[in-house]
């Protein structure tokens, strides 16, 4: 499918300021907690302190559970907690310590998920065995559970200091409606909450605790956990205190545009971004129902495309565009309609993207992820681009500016391709516009003629610098250098080089300077559907 070319007109007002801009993009998760300290592992959380201007904030899987401490596919563990033959509880903070470490030396931040459930401390019930399911069980007991809490957070401000630590975000547990990571009721997840929430607060009053972490809110199990959690919180009887209510300092759930299963003979499945904002919608419309609740920040601690983080294009074919631009256009109109989100729920609303890095994949394997065997990925470079916006919000207009929420079906196949992007300040030195142009079906091609018109310019010069950065199927795109290198699993070392020339962000054009207009920059380009673009205006 291809899309005629069409002018569009995208008007930026560099004097009308909206307000500070938030990133709500700087946070990133995994389920294999243990890669944080492999060498990929490191290297990765390197390159997104090294880019990033503030802290990016890391949440993982498995930190409390029990086992060899080597990651693996949906697994990992540190054995904080054990204990010995009269059923003493044994602390062991070294794993957990060199994964916050890590965190930290990079410029990161623990977004700290407090789970899952050591083996000594499993009630495990009918599961066969802990790695089978025992370490999505209740605790045996639950003062047990509060003092391994407490210990934690106590430890983790003698160590860290109290001034990082009240920085920290404190959750428990994830997607707990699922039977697959909670193995007990819905009140007993309440009464975990309830010890958990306790426990931090004890420790150090001034943390961050929140959850309930539960999937997707669409008129299923999710919305009935998320609002029976904040009920429990708002309403219910405490377990710790008896009293009425439980401390709550945000709230999480999780929103997925898609759901892909193994089939090697998949048919064409796509994600959908009107099927993700109805999610996040519908979780701010439950939480609305609570008056005590306004002004809570939201996190949603996984936000993504699709549902299914270490599949690749092996198990489905479908999950290669994780590989190429199309994921970076569709995490890019993401975080714009978070953001309209946010003024439409008066809300502070953070996204969280699941991706990091697998070890020993196969080249482009197709998972979600930001970089492949040390490759960076087309999406990473949109963060890139996300960390040289300015400061300062400035209202931005688009003619082909669409809201999803108003497609006729969930892909907007009627309606084509969204232009729409963010524009800023960085004081009186430049101003920066991020163009981005998606459609929810790759196979859409084409371009389209943009006309840029910025008025208002805080320069006195009669010319400007332009920087224009791109990501497309030609520009910071190491993925299309791979196919062109014959799609090798496993590249030899020209190869490699070959590709990694092409991982980072590229100049659509050479940096020139432009000629004002009475004070107005008006500039002409292309934009390919899937492509995206960064314009930076600053003085000569």
């Amino acid at each position: 499918m291809t899309e005629k070319n069409t002018n569009v007109v995208v008007k930026v007002d560099a004097g009308k300021w909206l307000g500070d801009l938030r990133p709500v993009w700087n946070y990133i998760g995994y389920d294999e907690i243990n890669y944080t300290t492999t060498p990929d592992g490191i290297g990765t959380l390197q390159k997104i302190g090294d880019f990033a201007e503030l802290p990016y904030y890391v949440r993982a899987h498995h930190l409390l559970c029990t086992g060899n401490t080597l990651g693996t596919f949906k697994w990992g563990s540190t054995n904080a907690y054990i204990e010995d033959e009269d059923g003493n509880p044994i602390y062991n903070w070294d794993v957990i310590d060199e994964i916050f470490d890590v965190y930290l030396r990079t410029n990161c931040k623990p977004f700290v998920e407090l789970g899952f459930m050591p083996e000594d401390l499993m009630d495990q019930g009918d599961q066969p065995s802990y790695r089978s399911g025992g370490w999505a069980c209740p605790p045996k007991d639950y003062k047990k559970w509060y003092d391994l809490v407490f210990n934690l957070v106590k430890h983790s401000v003698e160590r860290y200091g109290a001034d990082e630590v009240k920085t920290w975000y404190w959750e428990l547990w994830n997607e707990p409606d699922l039977d697959y990571y909670w193995k007990g009721s819905m009140e007993e997840f309440c009464k975990l909450y309830d010890y958990t929430a306790a426990a931090v607060k004890a420790a150090f009053p001034e943390a961050r605790v929140g959850g309930p972490a539960t999937t997707g809110p669409f008129f299923n199990n999710g919305a009935k956990w998320l609002d029976y959690f904040l009920n429990h919180c708002v309403n219910g009887t405490n377990y710790v205190t008896g009293e009425t209510g439980t401390v709550l300092d945000y709230i999480t759930f999780h929103a997925k545009g898609a759901n892909y299963l193994p089939n090697v003979q998949a048919r064409k499945q796509l994600p959908s971004i009107k099927h993700l904002y109805e999610q996040i919608e519908h979780g701010l419309q439950i939480i609305a129902k609570y008056p005590s609740l306004d002004g809570l920040e939201v996190v949603l601690s996984e936000c993504d495309p699709d549902g299914w983080a270490a599949g690749g294009r092996f198990d489905n074919s479908n999950l290669n565009f994780r590989n190429t631009e199309y994921y970076a256009s569709y995490m890019a109109i993401t975080f714009k309609g978070i953001m309209e989100l946010e003024k439409k729920y008066h809300r502070k609303i953070n996204s969280l993207t699941w991706a990091f890095m697998f070890e020993g994949e196969r080249c482009f394997e197709g998972t979600r992820s930001l970089t492949t065997r040390g490759i960076d990925k087309p999406v990473l470079n949109l963060f890139r681009m996300l960390a040289l916006l300015g400061n300062k919000r400035l209202a931005l207009e688009s003619s082909l500016y669409q809201d999803p929420l108003t497609f006729k079906d969930d892909y907007g196949t009627e309606e084509g391709p969204v232009i729409d992007g963010i524009a800023t300040a960085s004081g009186n030195e430049s101003v920066e516009i991020l163009l981005y142009c998606h459609h929810d079906d790759w196979d859409v091609q084409g371009e389209y003629e943009v006309e840029i018109d910025v008025a208002n310019l805080p320069f006195s010069d009669s010319q400007v610098r332009v920087a224009h950065y791109r990501i497309d199927q030609s520009h910071s795109n190491a993925y299309a250098e791979w196919v062109r290198q014959g799609k090798p699993n496993y590249p030899a070392p020209g190869q490699l080089c070959a590709i990694k020339k092409r991982e980072n962000l590229e100049l659509v054009e050479p940096i020139q300077n432009e000629i004002l207009l009475d004070g107005r920059l008006k500039k002409k380009f292309t934009l390919p559907v899937h492509g995206i673009s960064l314009l930076v205006v600053s003085r000569i």
